[in-house]
């Protein structure tokens, strides 16, 4: 049974959650500290050139000096990972995906990492005072050397247990994500044992091998991750660093790094990827999905025919909707051969419910032989409507060449 939600209470909830909008001006106020510290950063540097051009600087002086500007530096880092971080932590998220430079530790801030990174930074902050203390050591007392030593360590303490803490932290609520999320459907996975048995036999050429400095390295695995991987129902474990760059005549190679940081998927985007067959669609496809599902995601993936089987067997079971709502625990669905089996006009009409449904709420990846203009050949009268939708918040990448496997059959037999 649905619950029915008070409306006095969510009112209170929604004017409780729009007061996050007060500490924006604190960020702002922020921004000016740092406008003071570019001041303070250039007045001291000013003066260490006078000094040096004057014949004045010793070279403890030159060595207290620059080590000065390097606290000033990292204490204006400090400022931009606390105004970044925690004005998309707290108050509203920035739109940077996909920009190029987008720092790597904002698609996935929250609370937990903010404080370890400026526990970190304090320390190194810390660390710098430390040293300015114990190169000017003729001229600092003892008792302030055992006190800033003492506060150092106190800092490192505190770094390392928060960053202990947080790990546990953000696995329990991985866990309990998961635990709130039904496990995907046995018939899901089903279909990829009959329908891809070659390809789960398909092992990657050793031409194809080589690392490929466009495309960002594999995260390092671990357990949560792996389980994830194995309920997407992937017809095959694919990785990016597998994909051979060279065989596609052409493909956007910087829009494929940047969607293997899965982004996209925290920004419910959508990609695309068209081109013939065997121009390794599925890997891409395949490969990205991996890398939401090691971001923390949960991905499920299927053929367009085995995604229409499933809608039209829940609508003959009267539960369409109920369905599509389940799906939505996947922030990630995959949805491979578009256009390569014909679609009758309900099929079509289960597609356009799902991609509507999903619109501007989770992500989708859609391979297919032909560009979105020519989807009419699939879709019918639905595909505009389709289309537009899929294609408002999407990265379409196209691939061109020949098969792959063509390629190396062909190969074979001239050997």
């Amino acid at each position: 049974m649905a619950r029915v939600q008070n409306p006095t209470t969510t009112t209170l909830g929604y004017a409780l959650f729009a007061t996050r909008w007060l500490q924006a001006p604190l960020y702002f106020g922020l921004v000016a500290a740092q406008g003071v510290y570019v001041y303070k950063f250039f007045k001291e540097l000013w003066t260490l050139i006078l000094m040096c051009v004057g014949g004045h600087a010793t070279e403890t002086y030159v060595m207290l000096a620059v080590l000065k500007l390097v606290d000033v530096v990292m204490i204006a880092n400090l400022l931009i990972m606390v105004i970044v971080g925690g004005y998309e932590t707290f108050v509203s998220r920035i739109g940077l995906q996909g920009h190029r430079d987008q720092p790597e530790w904002l698609s996935h801030v929250n609370s937990n990492v903010l404080k370890v990174k400026l526990a970190t930074a304090i320390v190194g902050i810390s660390s710098v005072h430390l040293l300015q203390m114990f190169v000017d050591v003729h001229h600092t007392s003892h008792h302030a050397l055992l006190w800033g030593t003492v506060i150092h360590m106190a800092f490192i303490a505190s770094a390392a247990i928060l960053a202990y803490m947080s790990g546990p932290m953000v696995a329990q609520t991985d866990r309990a994500h998961g635990d709130r999320s039904p496990s995907a459907p046995a018939e899901a996975a089903r279909p990829r044992e009959h329908g891809h048995a070659g390809r789960q036999q398909e092992k990657p050429d050793p031409e194809t091998q080589a690392a490929t400095p466009a495309l960002p390295r594999q995260p390092d695995p671990d357990a949560d991750a792996e389980a994830r991987v194995r309920a997407a129902g992937f017809p095959a474990r694919k990785l990016l660093e597998d994909f051979d760059e060279q065989h596609p005549r052409g493909f956007d190679r910087e829009a494929v790094a940047r969607l293997g940081k899965a982004d996209f998927v925290t920004a419910r985007r959508n990609v695309v990827l068209v081109g013939p067959t065997g121009t390794g669609k599925t890997h891409l496809a395949v490969a990205l999905g991996v890398r939401a599902c090691q971001a923390g995601h949960r991905v499920l993936f299927a053929t367009a025919a085995e995604w229409a089987a499933r809608l039209a067997d829940a609508r003959a079971a009267g539960r369409l909707d109920a369905e599509l709502t389940a799906l939505d625990d996947h922030p990630l669905l995959i949805v491979d051969e578009v256009g390569y089996t014909p679609l009758d006009p309900a099929a079509a009409g289960l597609f356009f419910q799902l991609v509507a449904h999903r619109y501007e709420r989770a992500s989708l990846i859609v391979t297919s032989d032909r560009p979105l203009g020519r989807w009419d050949e699939v879709f019918g009268p639905s595909a505009p409507a389709l289309t537009d939708r899929l294609a408002h918040h999407a990265d379409v990448v196209r691939l061109d060449g020949d098969s792959y496997r063509t390629r190396r059959a062909t190969s074979a037999w001239a050997d």
